[in-house]
């Protein structure tokens, strides 16, 4: 059987390789010997759509900047909790509480900040503000171990993209009346429903071995290779459409 795969958790730009690549493995197999061509067709053409609408979005000059800004601030908040790993290891024991307090705060709000969608990283980071500035243990911990001016960059990187993704949403809005998170639901009806029909003859051969062993055992490779992009490198997990 086809393994299963978070599909929403799938960046936009990982979300339409990964049906690019879905179709060029059952290309590669023949979707008439699998019977299963017009779904085939299906997909092929709702991932064409999908990926020229994608293309429209790119063209945004916002779209370019919320790249450089998204890279700034997962660079900062990875390297903040790096930073706090490591000195949850120091051998000074109020650097070590202070690390403590710092990475069990962080790990309320998952272990894949950096990798979540725009909104939800947006979000996430927001929250984790209001924390290290309101909670006194936590205010402290970032000065005891010399976080502030990386807080600060995170803090005001976040609020700039947030701005930001907040004008391309406008753009969006006026542009562009087909989201791609819509594009994306109608792609994933029919990905599914060929995913099922591979699955389903599978299961009616009845004498083994089936000729499906081989596509199915290719498409969980790749399966395998892309549910490795929603973990996260925080720890190990996640993320989706920006």
């Amino acid at each position: 059987m086809i393994n299963s795969i978070d599909l929403p958790h799938l960046r936009n730009a990982n979300y339409l390789q990964f049906q690019k690549d879905f179709l060029a493995i059952i290309s590669r197999n023949d979707p008439k010997d699998l019977q299963v061509e017009s779904k085939y067709d299906e997909l092929t053409t709702k991932v064409q759509e999908l990926e020229s609408l994608f293309k429209k979005v790119l063209a945004n000059p916002i779209s370019q900047e919320l790249l450089v800004l998204d890279e700034r601030r997962d660079a900062a908040i990875n390297g903040i909790y790096y930073a706090v790993l490591g000195y949850s290891y120091h051998y000074e024991a109020n650097i070590k509480q202070a690390a403590d307090a710092l990475l069990a705060n962080i790990k309320l709000y998952g272990s894949g900040i950096a990798r979540l969608n725009y909104q939800a990283e947006t979000a996430t980071i927001n929250s984790l503000m209001n924390d290290w500035e309101n909670k006194p243990e936590l205010s402290q911990a970032i000065d005891t171990l010399g976080l502030k001016a990386w807080k600060e960059e995170l803090g005001s990187i976040n609020t700039e993209f947030g701005t930001r993704y907040l004008d391309r949403t406008q753009d969006y809005g006026n542009a562009t009346p087909e989201t791609l998170k819509i594009k994306r639901e109608e792609t994933n009806t029919v990905y599914y429903a060929l995913r099922d029909r591979i699955n389903a003859l599978h299961l009616l051969v009845e004498t083994p071995p089936s000729p499906y062993n081989t596509v199915i055992n290719q498409l969980n490779a790749l399966i395998e290779q892309y549910n490795l992009l929603i973990i996260t490198p925080i720890e190990g997990g996640e993320t989706p459409n920006n």
